[in-house]
């Protein structure tokens, strides 16, 4: 398999910090390879360089002659001026032109562009809607190779699960930093990891990485002994829960067995929900006959939810569908605008926000934790400040850092650190992944593993919301909140089902109009017709093909000739048919 892009004893630094040291790999036709390591190691780096954004100090990187690739940095911009169509759907003069083909209108679908507007203008988008619209803008594009940072940071779980099928139905190959471990381990047949300057590479996705490095440690009786003793950890949770991974047999290996044969399970759920009700008693949250809308749209109607003691709940639901919303209502942040919030007399809530306005700039980090607290008791376990700064990515010698110095995942970690010092019993955690490294989410997951309390999860990671919650909430915009058994899986089939009702009523619906503008639902409907017929017209387009080049080596042959033809005048009279009815299908959906 031919290398698209080499990396030959390439190094590079920032002042006195090597991130890439001689280091020689490749990007084959068709990989997929994923990039972890701890923020601030050269992952972005290492991607920058592979694109050419960024010349090596020294070493050499070659590219294939005409190799097609796009890149979607953290760093990367949007034209200033430009709408979302120019940026999106640039390559295209009329609306036909990208509507008549299924790959982009999956896109625009997919990665909610459409919600987002074609004429907005891109200076008026949030952080996260400039991220969507630079992917899109890359996946659009007929590509041999598209290199990706942090793809999955502003989706939702459906636009995760979205981006993955679409980059395994592409077979383009792909290099991508992503601390999303169900991600990796449904895309990525490759993993490197950073670390110290160099690039270590293994088989396979997240879980055959975390197997690997544990092996790893095992046989070279290594000093880091906390690492290991994690990823066992992880490891022996992989093996017993997280059913996206139970149909892949590699792990049932006599070694991996021996490896986690003596790991307790990652918590004792019955130990902490008696913890928890000496601690908070009877009564934690409660929503009573709450009403509460956001705009025109009704979030909770008449809904009453009783959170109790120990409860560990993930609450998921697409992009808008109002979990900020509720966790805000929850934390008394904000009022219901009918109904009552309820909150116990022993509750002590701590209440993570996606913004990081809230971090001392003049301390140092050690300082910005202490002044929260010098020690802390989490389960049966007590930490110093130091210690639980250093389980979340500080080692001693960057406590010392100014915390106006520290990188957004660095705050992330940071804020975490002040926000479990202050020892809370009640945590809303909303999008606690952002920003940090899969190192670092490990160790906070060993955390809130032994932390005795309730908790209520906004995230879309999914390896997070089933490691550490016991039970799944789902916000589906029909007024209630809905009770998950199932999990992020029941979640989906049933997003799945709300969407193929909609497309069904839709079809079944009166035609509409010549001036009026066709439903979301109507629209799904005719792109799905519209990618039939684009299939039927692909296979005619081959067979013509085919049969102009029998008819070229058959011009010696006049019997040959005439049945050829006879054959082609069939097609193309199928061929104009086809043609005429996309014709129909697309104008009704203008």
């Amino acid at each position: 398999m031919a290398n698209l892009v080499n990396l030959e004893s390439a190094s590079k630094s920032y002042g006195e910090r090597m991130l890439l040291d001689n280091v020689s790999l490749g990007v084959g036709a068709g990989e997929r390879i994923g990039v972890v390591g701890l923020n601030g190691g050269g992952k972005t780096t290492l991607l920058e360089v592979l694109a050419g954004i960024t010349a090596p100090d020294s070493g050499r990187v070659s590219r294939v002659r005409d190799l097609r690739m796009r890149v979607v940095t953290q760093r990367t911009t949007l034209p200033e001026g430009s709408s979302v169509r120019d940026v999106v759907l640039a390559d295209y003069a009329a609306e036909h032109e990208w509507a008549a083909d299924a790959r982009i209108r999956s896109i625009v679908d997919g990665l909610g562009i459409a919600a987002i507007g074609l004429e907005t203008p891109t200076a008026n988008l949030s952080g996260g809607e400039r991220r969507r619209v630079a992917l899109a803008a890359a996946l659009v594009a007929e590509l041999d190779l598209v290199v990706l940072d942090e793809p999955t940071n502003h989706l939702d779980i459906e636009g995760v699960r979205w981006l993955a099928e679409h980059l395994l139905a592409r077979r383009i190959a792909l290099v991508v930093v992503t601390h999303d471990r169900w991600f990796l381990d449904t895309v990525c047949g490759r993993t490197w990891e950073v670390v110290g300057g160099k690039v270590e590479q293994y088989e396979g996705g997240y879980a055959d990485w975390v197997f690997a490095r544990a092996e790893r440690a095992r046989l070279a009786a290594t000093a880091e002994e906390k690492r290991r003793n994690l990823a066992r950890k992880e490891l022996a949770w992989l093996q017993r829960g997280a059913k996206a991974r139970t149909s892949k047999p590699r792990y049932r290996v006599e070694a991996a067995e021996a490896l986690i044969s003596d790991v307790p399970q990652p918590r004792d759920s019955v130990e902490l929900l008696a913890f928890a009700k000496r601690r908070l008693g009877k009564t934690v949250l409660e929503l009573e006959d709450v009403l509460l809308s956001v705009g025109d749209r009704m979030l909770l109607d008449d809904i009453t939810w009783r959170i109790g003691p120990g409860d560990r709940i993930g609450l998921v639901g697409v992009n808008g569908s109002g979990k900020t919303t509720l966790l805000r209502l929850l934390a008394g942040e904000s009022r219901p605008e009918k109904g009552k919030r309820i909150e116990g007399k022993t509750v002590r809530l701590a209440h993570l926000h996606q913004e990081l306005d809230d971090l001392p700039g003049d301390l140092r980090v050690l300082q910005a934790v202490e002044a929260v607290a010098s020690r802390v008791s989490l389960g049966k376990d007590e930490l110093t400040a130091s210690q639980l700064a250093e389980k979340l990515g500080f080692p001693p010698a960057r406590q010392w850092t100014p915390v106006e110095d520290l990188s957004g995942g660095e705050r992330r970690r940071l804020q975490l650190v002040r926000l479990l010092m202050a020892e809370p019993n009640v945590l809303l955690l909303d999008e606690p992944t952002n920003d940090l490294d899969i190192d670092t989410l490990q160790q906070l997951e060993d955390l809130l593993d032994s932390w005795p309390g309730t908790m209520v999860v906004v995230s879309h990671d999914r390896y997070l919301v089933e490691r550490v919650c016991d039970t799944v909430v789902a916000l589906f915009g029909d007024g209630t909140i809905s009770q998950l058994p199932g999990g992020i899986d029941e979640y989906l089939r049933k997003r799945d089902q709300q969407i193929g009702a909609r497309v069904s009523t839709a079809q079944r619906a009166p035609v509409v109009s010549a001036d009026a503008k066709p439903t979301a639902a109507q629209w799904r409907a005719a792109t799905k017709e519209l990618a039939k017929l684009e299939r039927k017209l692909d296979t005619v387009h081959k067979r013509e093909a085919s049969l102009h080049d029998a008819l070229l080596a058959a011009a010696t042959e006049p019997a040959r000739l005439m049945e050829l033809n006879t054959e082609l005048k069939t097609l193309l009279a199928e061929k104009d048919e086809l043609e005429q009815q996309w014709l129909e299908t697309s104008e009704a959906m203008e």
